[in-house]
């Protein structure tokens, strides 16, 4: 008779698992994933002055929004995502928006928008894949400097939708170029001359750039989620959405919308959830917070204050007070849910 082998445990790929329970997928492959976040003797296994140990033992641990913090691995996204799921739920949205794109196509859509749009457009919107690659970059800074794997990848998904909104704007302006022939549309020196010298971008550019070098992962944070983001994602989904829909550009309302009801929920959700989880483990996190929007909030203003002034030139629009003030609202609005 065989005899079965006794005393052997069954491995598992969740080793440096505590809790009593079995992990969901999405807390095993995420769960301490990182191997670069302790205090001592570095982050890094190499030595300790190496300057790579010394950056990150200043910006991220030595970050007082980190510090105060005994335990980032109990963070959470809200929707859970592992790279699966994230994936198998965007592979839908570009779905959706490779259909939309099809069907206004079919009805010669972009030969039907009037001309005072279509140069509204070449310098108030086409050069915001400019911006928008800062905006990526943003995320990438804040993902690699996180404190654990649950929240880096929540910034590394909102680095993918800030690249999906990009692209689609990019080939927007190839588009609009082609059937409408105007090539001024799709020239890149040329947009990127706008970005970088119409005055209308330079509140933002200023704001986006020094944002870019707020190494201070806590600082990194709070610019980049609390006034960086409300105002851009207002600014460039909401009402670049109504004015669209005023001048006849229903496909570029649709993809904002989609981009405002997917992609900008889901940053705002998170944005709420991290700050609630620093506050709730350390209340001096809530006026660290504080005092980092206040710091950054003039440039955002500045930036609002720019953008609305060139939106307000287009067909149909509203003041740029009215503008304006729906635009620091919407940044309002985010600081009020997240109980700053």
């Amino acid at each position: 008779m065989a005899v079965k082998s006794a005393g052997r445990k069954r491995k598992t790929t969740w080793s440096l698992w505590e809790e009593r329970r079995v992990p969901s997928e999405y807390e095993a492959v995420t769960y301490k994933f990182h191997n670069h976040f302790r205090a001592e003797p570095a982050p890094f296994e190499l030595s300790e002055n190496w300057s790579l140990n010394v950056f990150y033992k200043q910006n991220r641990e030595g970050s007082p929004f980190v510090s105060s913090v005994d335990d980032w691995e109990g963070f959470r996204d809200t929707r859970a995502f592992t790279y699966r799921r994230y994936i198998e739920m965007q592979k839908d949205r570009e779905v959706y928006l490779d259909n939309l794109i099809d069907e206004f196509e079919s009805r010669d859509h972009y030969r039907s928008l009037p001309t005072a749009w279509l140069d509204f457009l070449r310098n108030n919107y086409l050069p915001v894949r400019f911006p928008g690659h800062g905006m990526q970059m943003s995320a990438a800074y804040v993902a690699q400097m996180a404190p654990s794997a649950f929240v880096t990848n929540t910034f590394y998904f909102q680095l993918g939708n800030e690249m999906r909104r990009v692209q689609r704007q990019a080939y927007v302006a190839q588009v609009l170029a082609m059937d409408n022939e105007r090539p001024d549309l799709a020239d890149s020196d040329a947009t990127r001359t706008r970005w970088t010298d119409g005055p209308q971008w330079q509140g933002l550019r200023e704001l986006i750039e020094k944002q870019l070098i707020a190494y201070d992962f806590g600082e990194a944070f709070a610019s980049r989620n609390l006034v960086v983001r409300p105002i851009f994602d207002h600014i460039f989904n909401s009402e670049i959405a109504t004015l669209a829909a005023a001048n006849g550009d229903d496909l570029l309302q649709l993809m904002h919308d989609d981009f405002r009801n997917h992609d900008q929920v889901y940053a705002e959700e998170n944005t709420k959830a991290l700050v609630d989880y620093a506050v709730g483990k350390a209340a001096s996190n809530e006026e660290f917070l504080r005092k980092q929007t206040a710091k950054w909030l003039p440039l955002g203003e500045k930036a609002a204050r720019g953008l609305a002034e060139a939106l307000a030139t287009a067909p149909g629009a509203e003041s740029a007070a009215s503008i304006l003030d729906r635009t620091l609202a919407a940044q309002r609005r985010l600081m009020g849910e997240c109980g700053l």
